[in-house]
């Protein structure tokens, strides 16, 4: 084997994430909008990055390609060892359920499941059986202080339970990496400072968490920040450690 083909592998193997040259262009209005260009980026196993960006910069657009939801039009994208990038939406779809823990600003849990069920959700997908399915969503709950709300309904939940709900949910059946878009949004101050204090504590049990965000102080809680700005990163020192 050619050295360097040698050494370009293993540190796609070492990569949870690698992003080489990476664009994306959409047509609107007769123009074409350069929403990501050249954008290289790699994140390894344990790692803690956060995505800061204003309203327009690409930080959606390239949370979109991180997630398997969008494809680039350019570029290559390895997530954790495979080759993606080019995969049509059905394999997509699949390496999403795999692979990927969504946390969104909105929860979106369902509000006729109890937040067990609620966990249980990507595991049925996954053809886990409901034994071993019960008892991973269990855990997850666990994980993030919920053992004894597993029959209450999101409606008899607090904001910040129903985002510990939300990501119990996306560390079920133990995902490779956890992508939250603004996780905090959508919480007052003091409970999203206790979702921030359990991203880290996540974190340093070994999760891989890759955070979008437009606030300052939230990105300065992660290991790296990633500045993002008219589809172009630059990266500088995170405050976590």
């Amino acid at each position: 084997m050619n050295a360097n083909l040698a050494v370009v592998q293993q540190v796609q193997q070492e990569s949870l994430i690698r992003i080489e040259g990476l664009s994306k262009e959409y047509k609107m209005g007769g123009e074409i909008v350069h929403a990501l260009s050249d954008i290289a980026l790699q994140v390894s196993h344990g790692d803690f990055v956060a995505i800061i960006g204003p309203s327009g910069s690409g930080k959606s657009t390239l949370m979109n390609v991180i997630g398997c939801l969008d494809s680039p039009t350019a570029g290559s994208y390895w997530l954790d060892g495979e080759e993606v990038s080019r995969l049509r939406e059905n394999k997509l779809a699949e390496i999403r359920n795999r692979k990927i823990g969504f946390i969104f600003q909105g929860f979106n849990l369902l509000n006729k499941l109890s937040a067990l069920e609620n966990v249980e959700l990507p595991l049925i997908y996954r053809g886990i059986p409901a034994k071993q399915r019960k008892e991973q969503a269990i855990e997850a709950l666990r994980k993030v202080g919920l053992e004894d709300r597993l029959r209450h309904r999101p409606s008899e939940l607090s904001g910040g339970q129903q985002q510990r709900v939300a990501i119990a949910r996306a560390l079920a059946g133990n995902p490779p990496i956890l992508l939250a878009d603004e996780p905090t949004g959508a919480l007052d101050t003091r409970t999203g400072v206790e979702v921030m204090s359990l991203m880290r504590r996540l974190n340093e049990q070994g999760h891989t968490i890759v955070l979008i965000t437009h606030d300052l102080s939230i990105s300065e809680q992660a290991k790296r920040v990633i500045r993002i700005q008219d589809g172009r990163i630059s990266e500088e020192g995170g405050g976590a450690r």
